[in-house]
């Protein structure tokens, strides 16, 4: 998938976007299958880890053909968004608000989520290009600040991350979250080290009923 309005929809349209944080290269590709089969279509690869490049392009190559978008996250500066890029990439994430990395991936035609918590952040990152907002961490603030941005801001597109779960999600869509990003909430890091990826997809598939009821 090439189209950047088309990343955006999908991003949209999964509602939920697997943060696959701490995932070693010799697992990252089941898992990534595994988060799929149970009905995720966003996955995101931290660009912190080791070989972060070779990871998503693993994946990449491994959903080709399928409705999954592949991106990365905990990308920090304009060079780890051109790796990220080249890799395949389709989107990119952020804890933060750096213009360089949101110039970069508008003009690679690529979907920029920068990091935000303020009003201030939140005006500056859709000035600089940003197609939508990373609220981070969203457990410090509660479902009540995507209103509290709204509010001066406009219908500014934001996906909550962090602290995010089952228990709360309906909180934030009915706040006015457009999506939401998980963690552990969604990924089972336990599965993972048994190497059970049926437990894997089981967790996964229960956060995207948890995702569809809400949004129902």
């Amino acid at each position: 998938m090439t189209n950047k309005q088309a990343v955006i929809d999908s991003l949209l349209d999964s509602g939920v976007t697997a943060v696959m944080r701490g995932i070693g290269e010799d697992d990252v590709v089941d898992v990534a299958e595994a988060i799929h089969d149970g009905g995720v279509t966003s996955l995101e690869l931290t660009a912190d880890a080791k070989r972060c490049s070779e990871m998503i392009a693993a994946v990449d190559r491994a959903l080709d053909g399928t409705d999954a978008v592949i991106g990365a996250g905990t990308v920090m500066d304009a060079a780890a968004a051109r790796n990220v890029i080249e890799a395949g990439a389709e989107f990119v994430l952020a804890p933060n608000v750096n213009e360089d990395v949101i110039e970069v991936c508008n003009r690679a035609g690529v979907v920029a989520i920068p990091g935000v918590m303020t009003p201030t952040e939140a005006d500056r990152a859709m000035a600089a290009g940003a197609d939508m907002l990373k609220m981070f961490p969203a457990s410090t603030v509660g479902p009540d600040h995507i209103g509290a941005l709204q509010g001066p801001l406009g219908d500014i597109p934001i996906m909550p991350t962090g602290g995010v779960s089952t228990d709360n999600v309906d909180q934030y869509f009915d706040a006015g979250a457009v999506a939401v990003g998980a963690g552990s909430a969604l990924v089972n890091y336990d599965a993972i080290e048994r190497g059970d990826m049926d437990g894997v997809r089981e967790q996964a598939a229960e956060f995207v009923r948890a995702v569809e009821d809400a949004r129902n």
